[in-house]
């Protein structure tokens, strides 16, 4: 059966989904992170997926928030995101059954080569942080609910950081997105390292911080409540669940690279 990948983007609300059309209805809706779109991640690992269950996956790309908010709607079969607390109150909150560590990577913060606010030097993020507002050079701030955008606020945070004014801009879109806002307007900001690798236009941005504990980026998969959506895929969403923790799955991800880089490293126990 011939088998063709998808890209759609669905109007106003800049949603993409991904997937590889086949005949069959056996399919689920993931409803997972722009990171793990914009990589290119997905389109090594559903292929493999496809290929030896025969379901079909089809991607929803938003930011963390809003896959917990299609979730809780009950307009996917199964979530794959990366906001550890969130995800471990979205099954406190009987959303959800149950979570698994899937794989990590981790944050970088990148900006113009010139890094007018020198946080080549810094010793932590949360100093480099305090750099960037100390001198009020731009920040480009995804501003949308995701998990990388909660990750960067929960940092300001920890520097004792209340970003405002013009220097501080949140655009309300995806990592891909914000990174070509950033190199537009030679701007700072805050991303995952796998779309940083695959990006493609990086202009005169470049990686200036990176390696500190607190950017560690843990991504979990949950399988969502059938008391809360009976109408769900439940059973072809437990099958997903499962591949990604499974020695095929965990090896799938291992294997995806982008210029000889590994950007995803399995971790499931």
């Amino acid at each position: 059966m011939k088998k063709v990948t998808a890209f759609i983007t669905v109007g106003a609300l800049g949603l993409t989904f991904t997937g590889t059309l086949m005949a069959a209805d056996d399919y689920i809706t993931l409803a997972s992170t722009t990171s793990t779109e914009n990589s290119g991640l997905f389109d090594a690992i559903i292929p493999a997926f496809t290929e030896e269950t025969g379901i079909e996956v089809r991607v929803v790309a938003v930011g963390t928030g809003q896959a917990f908010e299609i979730g809780r709607r009950g307009d996917a079969d199964s979530l794959l995101v990366h906001d550890t607390a969130g995800e471990e109150q979205f099954v406190a909150d009987g959303y959800a059954t149950e979570r698994l560590d899937v794989m990590y990577n981790d944050f970088v913060i990148v900006g113009p080569s010139a890094d007018p606010a020198s946080i080549r030097d810094s010793d932590t993020a949360t100093d480099a942080m305090q750099r960037i507002a100390e001198s009020e050079s731009p920040f480009a701030s995804r501003g949308d609910d995701s998990g990388t955008n909660r990750a960067e606020l929960r940092l300001w945070e920890d520097a004792g950081v209340t970003p405002q004014g013009e220097w501080y801009r949140e655009l309300g879109s995806g990592m891909g997105p914000t990174l070509n806002t950033a190199a537009g307007m030679d701007a700072y900001t805050f991303t995952d390292r796998a779309t940083w690798v695959a990006f493609k236009n990086p202009q005169d941005l470049t990686l200036l911080f990176d390696g500190d504990e607190a950017l560690f980026n843990q991504y979990g998969s949950l399988l969502l409540s059938k008391e809360r959506h009976p109408h769900l895929k439940h059973d072809l969403a437990a099958q997903w669940h499962q591949w990604l923790v499974s020695e095929q799955g965990q090896q799938a991800i291992a294997d995806y690279e982008v210029d000889g880089q590994q950007l995803f490293f399995p971790n499931a126990e």
